[in-house]
């Protein structure tokens, strides 16, 4: 069995199967030889793997020497390897190269445009790497086009060395489609089959379309290989392909631990931003690649200790050194010369009053915390670093902050927040400019925030975040992308929206908060700065002044020159981690301690723009004079343990504490009900009993028999009511409460008739995602244009919708909250979109009329 036949399944599948393209392994025999063939190429590609990595360095020789393998056939099945080019099978009718071929243009075989330059350098590369049997990374900067490099090795395997094995691509679900239609684009010859979806579909689908073999490419998720395994490890896969594969630098993580089973010729990680994080992890990734070269991570780790390295430097080359002959890196500044730089400037805004208000609150709230310098939770550290960010976005992210009911979407949203009034100016600046805009956030509500504002200001946008389907994706992102596109505004969780998106055909990119990872930040910028961009890309961080914001945005700023420094090519930090409770509490203190009225001014865009210009500019003078040392210093530099937040801002906060402590009991941490921190348990209710979303509109009479179930449930197990710590007088309310379980009876049989009976009368086949669809449509659509609306579901029919329809606009005022947002709000809102729906059809509808009649007039005369 050659290399370019090394699809083989290694278990029976479908007898219509065509053996010219996979070959029936029917008998025992048949699959011991394959696998004795498999091993024997194996150990010759090894061999020859390892002649090279010596002939490159004698830093190999370190673990070549220490760590050949003499059980090699034990893991065999598990290891990467390629066949040397002269011993390689064809098709019939077609003879593979005996020499390896390198493309100065363009391969024949992609149809969709011309390759760049470096994208052929890339394409070479991996070809060199596939005739010296080794496997690499591809860690090209985001943007520059990695996909289509992949591609292009694929193409080059199935069209000039003639082969006919099978490779798969594991991507994150947000890119399998993006994958499926490069592949379709680029390489039309390869042909390529997607394995998503549900359980039953999926099932039918492997059974009916890829264990028979007709393909070229499976592309599947990370999810999928979990679900899939025993399917997918029946090939053996000539090329294995993980996209985003910073996903298996955890040798632990059940993804890693799997694609290690599966039996490959060759592998490839793709990834933008390789090796971020410590050594182990760079283990981890070469283990991977070479199983039979870093097959110990203790050595790995003991040869580049600090005793070995002594100092940076020597770690750095020995880096560069390991890495040399399977990770190839460039950069947009270095290779695409066409794209401009991106330029970013950090605005920094002021805050409201009541912003300062409800940032000041949560420090109070937590005083005692903060000043603890023995007792704290990271995880109660994590909640205040929240609740302080997002004061910083928008007071109206804690609950009781935004005035009403009832709600109204004006002037205010904008006035409470230094961010929104200085993105109000900002944004008709930038229409005015024909630019079109990306905006980041780091929380949902923020986005809800953004989304009523746009809404308001007339503004036409799109919006994703991690509750998006992954067809809305695709419509959102297409309409934003399409040619003379209307929509202005791209709205998106910085989280869901950093992967799989092409949005060059904005220019400007709003940072409305900054993440943690400056990784994070950067990929999605990279949304826009990327290939296809006409235009230089402009970045607006937003950064509240003097507060936990600006310092985080320090933190990020120092992070990433932090690795840059220590390994150029390829970003790897040696204990870069997540901050420790330590750190954070550290972190919050210094804002505390720094933290001053930066009060709103009335200042124009244009002198904020250039002020903000400067003092960015200024920033990035003073990180660049500083070598790696005084980096390092700075960053855990201005060390408050012994500080104490009763002193803030010039006044003794100890004094005000009691005559504060009934006011900061109404504030906790946003997306929380207003608990103390030592929260109750919630009352227990019965283990298989249905949750009654308010939005399926169930019969009223079925919330009365499921409440005398969980009461005589509670007194089974014999619980008491508790007090409420909310409630005017809370014993009355907890005695009202306890007689209610003292005095609960079992339901009757008819009455746990009448609640089966009442449970199948509610919307049940209606899901959350329709019900945010159809809120959607109203805000969209006329509300009884039902051919719309269902067409935006998706999952509904025109009856459907229009029964639904009927009873939502009899009982919504049922519905209390939904997505932690008061629905009062939300119905107001799609009143005052459906009053200016219905003012358009009627100006649309009086034109012919009013034509008509003058024509009339005119005849008349």
């Amino acid at each position: 069995m050659s290399n370019e036949n090394s699809s083989t399944i290694s278990m029976d599948t479908d007898e219509n199967s065509d053996p010219n393209i996979v070959p029936m392994l029917n008998k025992k025999e048949q699959k011991e030889a394959d696998k004795i063939e498999f091993i024997t190429k194996e150990e010759e590609a090894r061999q020859k793997r390892l002649d090279y990595l010596l002939e490159q360095t004698e830093v190999y020789s370190h673990f070549v020497a220490t760590h050949i393998n003499p059980q090699l056939t034990e893991t065999a099945n598990a290891g990467p390897s390629a066949e040397p080019p002269a011993k390689t099978k064809t098709k019939k009718g077609g003879k593979a190269p005996k020499k390896p071929v390198i493309f100065e243009s363009t391969p024949s075989y992609i149809k969709f445009g011309e390759m760049r330059d470096y994208q052929l350098r890339g394409l070479n590369w991996m070809i060199s790497l596939y005739q010296n049997g080794l496997n690499g990374i591809l860690a090209d900067e985001m943007g520059l086009g990695k996909t289509l490099q992949t591609i292009s090795m694929l193409g080059y395997l199935k069209n000039v060395r003639k082969s006919n094995g099978h490779s798969i691509v594991i991507a994150p679900k947000s890119t399998i489609q993006n994958w499926m239609n490069e592949l379709k684009r680029w390489c039309p010859s390869l042909r390529a089959v997607c394995v998503i979806g549900h359980k039953d579909e999926r099932k039918a689908h492997i059974r009916k379309n890829v264990l028979p073999g007709k393909w070229d490419v499976l592309v599947t998720s990370y999810d999928m290989v979990l679900l899939e395994k025993y399917a997918f490890s029946k090939f053996i896969w000539q090329y294995l392909i993980i996209d985003e594969a910073h996903r298996i630098k955890n040798e632990q993580t059940q993804l890693a631990k799997i694609v290690r089973t599966f039996k490959s010729s060759n592998r490839l990680l793709l990834t933008g931003t390789p090796l971020q994080n410590n050594l182990h992890e760079l283990w981890a990734l070469l283990n991977f690649l070479l199983p039979d070269v870093f097959n110990s991570s203790d050595d790995f780790d003991e040869w580049f200790s600090t005793d070995k390295c002594l100092g940076d430097k020597t770690l750095v080359e020995r880096l560069h050194v390991v890495m040399k002959p399977f990770l190839l890196r460039r950069l947009k500044s270095d290779v695409e010369k066409q794209l401009l730089p991106k330029k970013e400037v950090k605005l920094y805004v002021g805050m409201s009053k009541l912003q300062h208000d409800y940032y000041k609150k949560v420090l109070l709230k937590d005083i005692d915390v903060l000043n603890n310098s023995g007792q704290f939770s990271k995880k109660r550290m994590g909640m205040i670093l929240t609740a302080l960010r997002q004061s910083c976005d928008h007071p109206y992210l804690f609950d009781g902050a935004e005035p009403g009911p009832p709600y109204t979407t004006d002037q205010h949203l904008v006035n409470n927040s230094g961010k929104m009034i200085v993105l109000d100016k900002l944004l008709p600046k930038l229409k005015e400019q024909g630019s079109r805009v990306l905006i980041f956030a780091q929380f949902i509500g923020t986005l809800n925030i953004l989304e009523d504002y746009c809404m308001w200001r007339n503004y036409d946008y799109c919006r994703l975040d991690g509750s998006t389907s992954d067809k809305i994706r695709a419509e959102s992102i297409e309409e934003f992308n399409a040619p003379d596109s209307k929509k202005f505004i791209f709205m998106i969780s910085t989280r869901a929206g950093g992967l799989g998106i092409n949005l060059a055909t904005a220019d400007v990119v709003i940072l409305y908060g900054s993440d943690w990872n400056p990784q994070v930040d950067i990929q999605a910028i990279d949304r826009a700065h990327r290939i296809g961009q006409k235009k230089q890309v402009r970045v607006f961080r937003f950064i509240t002044e003097n507060t936990i914001e600006e310092r985080i945005a320090e933190i990020a700023d120092i992070k990433l020159r932090l690795d840059n420094i220590v390994i150029q090519e390829g970003r790897i930090v040696e204990n870069q981690k997540k901050p420790s409770g330590k750190e954070l509490l550290r972190i919050i203190r210094l804002a505390a301690q720094n933290l001053q009225v930066s009060e709103i001014t009335d200042e124009d865009i244009d002198v904020l723009l250039e002020r903000c210009e400067q003092k960015t500019e200024e920033l990035t003078k003073k990180y660049d004079k500083m070598g790696e040392s005084a980096l390092r210093k700075f960053a855990i530099d201005n060390d408050v343990e012994q500080f104490s937040l009763f002193n803030f801002e010039g006044e003794d906060y100890r004094a005000k504490r009691k005559e504060l402590e009934k006011e900061n009991e109404d504030i906790d941490l946003p997306r929380r009900k207003r608990f103390k921190v030592s929260v109750q348990q919630p009352p227990p209710v019965p283990p298989n009993q249905l949750t009654l979303q308010e939005f399926r509109f169930y019969p009223k009479g079925l919330k009365e028999i499921f409440d005398k179930e969980t009461y005589y449930f509670r007194k089974q197990l014999g619980y008491e009511a508790q007090l409420s710590q909310y409630l005017d007088d809370p014993e009355e309310e907890r005695l009202a409460e306890q007689e209610k379980i003292d005095n609960a009876t079992p339901l009757t049989e008819a009455e746990m008739i009448e609640k089966d009976y009442l449970f199948s009368q509610g919307f049940n086949n209606w899901t959350k995602t329709d019900f945010k669809q159809f809120l959607k449509g109203l805000k969209t659509y006329l509300k009884d244009d039902y051919a719309k609306l269902s067409k935006l579901i998706q999952t509904k029919t025109e009856t459907e919708v229009e029964t639904y329809s009927k009873v939502f606009w009899m009982r919504y005022n049922e519905i209390e909250h939904f997505e932690q947002r008061s629905f009062d709000r939300i119905i107001n809102e799609i009143y005052q979109a459906q009053k200016k729906l219905q003012v358009a059809k009627t100006e649309k509808e009086s034109t012919p009329k009013q034509m008509n009649n003058l024509m009339s007039e005119l005849e008349y005369l």
